[in-house]
């Protein structure tokens, strides 16, 4: 589970760039309940996403040439600097270096080599995330990548993490489990997924990351999806021992998931 303690390696932000942050904020508040807060024409449009009070996303205008809409997952470092000249040294590319946000603390966009982009962030005690792990919320976040092995060593390097395989349903190979090192499978995150060029269109056929919102009735979220100018990729369909989930695009482009956790149900 994610938690806002945010252990190093964890998942403990994320972003949306958006070509439109008045229709980002209103599809996103019909789908999950989110309000949005603006930080002002100073700040160039970028706002947080609260629910009940709470920090749960940030949205912003697209600021790098050509870059499709998506959510953008950041992962907690003690040092982004560093971590970005390791994630460099390991084949990755920097696309924004480590940068002071104020109060926020360091940050650093990067891309791993096989051309899946994330960020990290060194965060100050008591910033990040403020719920997660709830209806409405960031509960898991996955990597579709061509190379689910050569993910594995660059982020267990740059990142600390540990994984473990489970197999999927028929013949479809395994999906790799995500845990920060050393925390236990309570405090797994995420998980890595290998699959064909051809079926990460969503990308031009490069690896991405996406982030998966918790709901509590996901056939309802995925109708406010639609009803709203989103598409589905996949789904509302039953995953054994994880819950039921569809894969989502928001009216920009940017994809993302709905879970009902099995628990939830």
């Amino acid at each position: 589970m994610i938690t806002t303690d945010f252990l190093p390696g964890s998942p403990c932000w994320l972003d949306l760039g958006a070509p439109d942050i008045d229709a980002a904020t209103a599809f996103y508040g019909a789908v999950l309940g989110w309000e949005f807060e603006s930080f002002g024409p100073e700040a160039g449009g970028f706002g947080v996403f609260r629910l009940d009070g709470k920090t749960v996303g940030a949205v912003g205008p697209l600021t790098e040439e050509g870059a499709r809409s998506a959510w953008m997952l950041y992962f907690r470092t003690p040092d982004a600097e560093a971590t970005a000249q390791q994630a460099e040294r390991a084949g990755g590319t920097v696309r924004v270096g480590a940068t002071d946000m104020d109060e926020w603390g360091r940050m650093a966009q990067l891309t791993d080599p096989q051309g899946g982009q994330f960020a990290v962030f060194e965060l100050p005690t008591g910033e990040g995330l403020e719920a997660v792990d709830q209806p409405g919320s960031l509960c898991w976040t996955e990597l579709y990548t061509t190379d689910a092995d050569a993910a594995k060593k660059f982020y267990g390097s740059l990142l600390g993490w540990e994984t473990e395989e489970m197999p999927l349903p028929g013949d479809a190979g395994t999906y790799s489990l995500v845990t920060p090192a050393g925390a236990g499978q309570e405090r797994m995150h995420g998980g890595i997924m290998q699959l064909p060029a051809e079926h990460l269109a969503q990308a031009g056929g490069r690896p991405y990351w996406h982030p998966v919102f918790a709901v509590t009735d996901c056939d309802a979220s995925v109708a406010a999806v639609t009803e709203h100018g989103g598409t589905v990729q996949m789904g509302p369909e039953d995953a054994e021992g994880v819950g039921r989930l569809a894969v989502c695009v928001d009216p920009a482009g940017a994809d993302f998931v709905l879970l009902t956790p099995s628990e939830m149900d």
